[in-house]
């Protein structure tokens, strides 16, 4: 498994992965409504206004396949003073899950958060997503919860976060 930093040519594959990354890991949790309506190309041109402004890194498996991304930056909500960084997302094919690629992707947010001089970081993550186990395995602690809505339906979310990157880093 291959860890980079993705680049513009790389966007039709981060949707991809996004797309369908969405509708296995939130069948049953996410309306499918809204699981219905993901569009590939209204991906893409996410992830290419994306790659401008945030991290953003891909798993390569072996075929130099993308088959993973995890991106982040500043924390946008401003809900727990002190944790100035944020992973915004981090998805894998279901078929690769599980296989440690979660961790490999989450090394490079963090190092870039800290080497623009961030040292905390957060994440939310759907409270019916068994992600937020991955999370708390990695050192993430519970911070709080929030509410959102997704077509209609109202979900919960918890955030995790790490008070210090420069650990994490070192245990990688």
């Amino acid at each position: 498994m291959k860890i980079r930093k993705a680049t513009q040519q790389d966007a039709p594959h981060i949707a991809k992965v996004h797309v369908d990354s969405w509708r296995s890991t939130y069948r049953n949790i996410v309306p499918d409504t809204y699981l219905e309506k993901l569009d590939y190309d209204h991906r893409t041109k996410l992830w290419e206004r994306n790659m401008t402004s945030n991290s953003v890194f891909v798993a390569e498996n072996n075929d130099s396949e993308i088959v993973g991304f995890s991106t982040g930056g500043k924390e946008r909500e401003g809900k727990y003073e002190g944790y100035d960084g944020e992973l915004y997302a981090i998805y894998i094919f279901e078929e690769y899950q599980g296989k440690g690629i979660g961790k490999l992707l989450v090394q490079p947010v963090a190092e870039a958060l800290l080497q623009t001089g961030i040292n905390t970081m957060l994440v939310w993550v759907l409270e019916d997503n068994d992600a937020k186990n991955f999370y708390a395995s990695l050192g993430g602690q519970k911070l709080g919860h929030a509410e959102l809505e997704i077509d209609g339906e109202k979900l919960k979310e918890t955030a995790y976060g790490w008070s210090n990157l420069s650990q994490f880093v070192k245990e990688g």
